[in-house]
């Protein structure tokens, strides 16, 4: 049988993990990339026990915890000071832990293990895909790359090129909407006033929404420890955030009366408020599919199932799709040739209830937090408390958090993930426990 040769368009998390898992399998990969070089643009971003099992499954922990910044836990409160969520890893295990990363070290931990493979990577940068067609015995892509119009041929084709992507196939296709909110984000010299260790959110009812995230440091400035401040607004307002000094004062003085050392701590980083490169604009979807691959043709990351980032699961579950690719792969391979059908099959098991289970939960929370209904606020601000004081509640809560729920009774063990690859073999089937 002739080597295997994927092509995986967009060098994001998913795409560039899921190229380390088939280039571990001997599988040649060629990755298309819009961009002419690798600039990852974003806040910083939580990688929960769920991603962190999989960055020990490439072998890539170590050096994400020399940049990133240990998180402990969740904490948001309400201008009463009351924290309305309190929830911490070790209360779904006792040594979890999230890690804050800002997204070019990341990427950098990525690229940096797929340079170990070299000689089974190709890059296509400056390409952009317009269409990919399904044949008898192979997956066609036609794009433009360098602004040449060029066709090539691959055994299977993986689309990760993000939310917005064009090119997931519209029949699989449930839900594809935009949310009517998003968030402005900034990132700044670490957070000293508050707890470095702790994800602090910040709730007003269901209009005022703020979150500070201990982001680590970029592979440049490795000394240099960062935060990232998100807040919340209405997609149509983000364009008119802070336009400046005056609004600044505003904005400001409307923190300070809820939580002052947040507010103090503000003023001393956000120095040019009309900087319009200071604060970016972050925009999310709901995207729903009905099935994640078949044939040639596989979807993954952020184009399989964009949602609101309320949970913090993107990037976790974009890891888990490529390991979940890899446990595929390896499971239906042999000498002669692949089974596509038990692939996507096999791929399917491991990823269509958790991914359901997180979405189904990301629309019934986001209203609590973002929304202009009175009555979501009241409901949270009820109920959560309580919760949290059960431990039941408490540890399912974390668990949650963790992005290793499947279901709502069962979940994944982080060591059937974060199994070495070579030693991962008798685990394909078994991968999920229900307890």
């Amino acid at each position: 049988m002739k080597p295997l040769h994927f092509a995986i368009i967009g060098a994001g998390t998913a795409g560039l993990a899921s190229a380390i898992l088939l280039a571990q399998q001997n599988i040649h990969v060629t990755l298309f990339e819009k961009f002419p070089q690798l600039e990852p643009i974003g806040a910083g971003l939580l990688l929960q026990p769920s991603g962190l099992a999989v960055f020990e499954h490439l072998g890539v922990l170590d050096e994400a915890l020399k940049l990133g910044a240990i998180v402990t836990g969740l904490e948001g409160q309400m201008p009463s000071g009351q924290l309305l969520v309190n929830s911490h890893y070790r209360q779904a295990g006792e040594h979890f832990y999230g890690l804050g990363i800002h997204r070019a070290a990341l990427c950098h931990v990525l690229e940096s293990k797929l340079a170990e493979y070299s000689e089974l990577i190709t890059w296509r940068m400056n390409t952009e895909i317009e269409k990919i067609e399904e044949q008898h015995n192979e997956a066609r892509i036609y794009g433009l790359s360098v602004g040449q119009k060029f066709d090539a041929c691959f055994d299977a084709v993986i689309i990760a090129n993000g939310t917005r992507s064009t090119l997931r196939p519209p029949s699989w296709v449930k839900v594809d909407q935009a949310y009517p909110w998003g968030a402005k984000w900034t990132i700044v010299p670490e957070c000293l006033t508050l707890n470095s260790e702790i994800l602090h959110q910040f709730y007003n009812r269901s209009k005022i929404m703020m979150g500070i995230l201990p982001t680590g440091a970029i592979p440049t400035q490795p000394d240099q420890r960062l935060s990232s401040v998100f807040w919340s607004l209405p997609s149509n307002q983000l364009n008119n955030f802070l336009p400046h000094q005056q609004a600044k004062s505003a904005w400001l003085k409307q923190i300070s009366k809820r939580w002052k050392p947040a507010a103090d701590w503000l003023e001393q980083v956000i120095v040019n408020p009309e900087d319009q490169q200071q604060w970016l604009s972050a925009q999310y979807r709901d995207v729903v599919m009905s099935k994640f691959g078949e044939g040639r043709i596989g979807v993954m990351g952020d184009a399989a199932h964009a949602m609101s980032p309320q949970l913090g699961q993107g990037a976790n579950m974009a890891l888990l799709d490529a390991w979940a690719l890899g446990q595929a792969v390896q499971s239906v391979r042999n000498s002669e040739s692949m089974d596509w059908t038990q692939l996507w099959k096999n791929y399917h098991q491991h990823r269509q209830s958790s991914t359901a289970f997180y979405q189904f939960l990301s629309r019934l929370l986001t209203p609590l937090y973002q929304s202009d209904l009175w009555w979501t606020s009241v409901i949270r601000d009820l109920s959560f408390p309580w919760m949290y004081r059960i431990p039941y509640f408490r540890k399912e809560m974390a668990l949650t958090v963790s992005g290793l729920k499947t279901g709502m009774f069962s979940q994944m063990q982080y060591e059937d993930v974060a199994h070495p690859f070579s030693r991962n073999r008798e685990l394909t089937d078994s991968a999920f426990k229900i307890e």
